[in-house]
């Protein structure tokens, strides 16, 4: 397991739940840019259902999937402890 690629996972989600982007309620990905991974780290999450993709016209919208919130919640806080209360 590549634990940089965990990490990057983990810090795409935090900026995600930060910004209570959850549901609906979506960022585009032009704003994750400093990720180097940022398609393999959308493709894995997708494929867990923890992420949630919109193919828009002129853009790519992401956001959490309320339904995992506390397996996400748990994956965010193993790999960046620091952050502890500030998810929601």
């Amino acid at each position: 397991m590549n634990l940089t690629l965990e990490k990057e996972k983990a810090e795409i989600m935090f900026k995600l739940a930060r910004k209570e982007n959850w549901g609906a309620k979506y960022d585009r990905t032009e704003h994750f840019k400093r990720f180097q991974n940022l398609n393999e780290s959308l493709k894995q999450l997708s494929k867990l259902n923890w992420i949630l993709i919109y193919k828009k016209s002129n853009f790519t919208g992401i956001s959490l999937n309320p339904e995992f919130k506390k397996e996400i919640r748990e994956f965010i806080l193993l790999h960046i402890p620091s952050v502890g209360e500030m998810i929601k």
